[in-house]
């Protein structure tokens, strides 16, 4: 047994005892006493690393937590799962960094490989029923796809990160990085992704269980395996309020806590959205990054786009109140919409030297369920985006780009 006392972004302490097996070292189990514990699965990561960091390089299955709404957090459980990846486009997206380095620079969140566990057969039910369980104020990932639109609670996502959904014969996979705000979706055809146990800049390492490559979530590609170098096809996710979204989509289906897994969907263990609380809104990053920039405070959300020459970044606030803002970027124009309906950003392309739309022109812009509508978005092109945490796009893209004024 070894103690361990710890200090997590100078809020909680207390004591861990972590246990492990004599011969072969296998990671046994922790407790901890503590008198905030939001932060647990962190404190406890360095419980499990105190005793030996190369557990995450064996093939464990899932790691299990149960935890009090208490002082105290004990047990851990280890059981083995079968280990199982996606449509690729031909396109790289951009990198602010070499490859090599996003994987030399990586480390461990604290669970091993698939010690959070992906959502592999998701259930849903009607928006009536979730109604029962969701409050307006809480956050969803929301999905619109080829007629059928789906709503994945923050809440149920924080504790599994991924799920790995089928519609319309498509597979997607919506994974969600709490610790860096970001929620993206991703075709990944008849295979599937896990949780690899790994960060990068705080944000997710996922891995494809057909390769075994590893892909950082922000950015999109892998850095290491067969897949090394390829770019994941982007499938367009909304990070908006359950309000606002059964609203725009009344029909929608609602990621069911029926998980199969026993975890306490009623709270967030980081904190609060609605309103912002806790890690959502304080302090910097958990873990170390491999560029900081203070243009705005980290955990500010911006929405950022990507292609293969270019990010950006853009500021909500000043897009909100502009209604529209334009980019003559690398490789095209861009014109960025604010969606006042879902509080989300749409953004276009023209690859054509004519000047984009000017805002009289989109004077008959409305949106539907099928996002926005006008004579004026006629040739251009939807570029996929999403929000972000500042600190963990400029981590990324310490190049990026920055819209943040008409």
């Amino acid at each position: 047994m070894i103690k361990a006392a710890t200090k997590v972004i100078g809020k909680n302490q207390g004591l861990l005892k972590a246990y492990d097996e004599h011969d072969s070292g296998l990671f046994m189990g922790a407790e901890i006493f503590s008198p905030a514990t939001e932060h647990i699965r962190h404190l406890l990561a360095c419980a499990a690393l105190v005793v030996n960091e190369k557990i995450h390089n064996r093939e464990y299955g899932s790691l299990i937590m149960r935890y009090f709404n208490g002082f105290l957090a004990p047990v851990f459980l280890l059981v083995a799962l079968p280990l199982g990846a996606q449509e690729f486009v031909p396109e790289t997206l951009v990198a602010g960094d070499k490859l090599e380095r996003y994987w030399v620079e990586n480390l461990s969140g604290g669970p091993p490989k698939d010690g959070i566990p992906s959502i592999d057969r998701p259930r849903f039910q009607s928006a009536k029923n979730a109604d029962t369980w969701l409050e307006d104020s809480d956050q969803i990932i929301g999905l619109y796809h080829k007629g059928q639109a789906r709503a994945y609670p923050q809440r149920v996502l924080v504790w599994h990160e991924l799920v790995n959904d089928r519609l319309q014969d498509d597979g997607i996979a919506i994974s969600y990085c709490l610790l860096t705000g970001t929620a993206l979706g991703f075709k990944w055809g008849e295979n599937e992704f896990g949780v690899s146990g790994r960060l990068i800049n705080s944000n997710l390492i996922m891995y494809d269980r057909d390769s075994d490559s590893y892909w950082p979530q922000i950015l999109g590609t892998a850095v290491e395996g067969p897949k090394k170098g390829k770019s994941l096809a982007q499938v367009p996710l909304i990070w908006t309020s359950w309000g606002q979204w059964k609203q725009r989509y009344p029909e929608t289906e609602v990621l069911s806590r029926r998980t199969g897994y026993g975890r306490n969907y009623r709270r967030d263990p980081y904190g609060s959205y609605g309103p912002k609380e806790s890690y959502y809104a304080e302090g910097g990053p958990i873990f170390p990054t491999m560029h900081s920039n203070n243009r705005y405070l980290p955990k500010q959300e911006i929405y950022g786009f990507r292609t293969d020459r270019e990010a950006v970044a853009i500021d909500q606030e000043a897009l909100a109140q502009a209604g529209s803002l334009r980019h003559k970027g690398k490789g095209g124009q861009y014109l960025i919409l604010w969606d006042k309906g879902l509080s989300t950003a749409w953004v276009y392309r023209s690859d054509s030297d004519e000047a984009l739309p000017e805002s009289k022109a989109l004077a008959d812009l409305h949106f539907t369920h099928q996002g926005p509508q006008s004579d004026a978005l006629d040739g251009l092109e939807r570029v996929p985006g999403f929000a972000a945490m500042w600190f963990a796009w400029y981590a990324f893209y310490p190049d990026t780009a920055v819209l943040d004024a008409p």
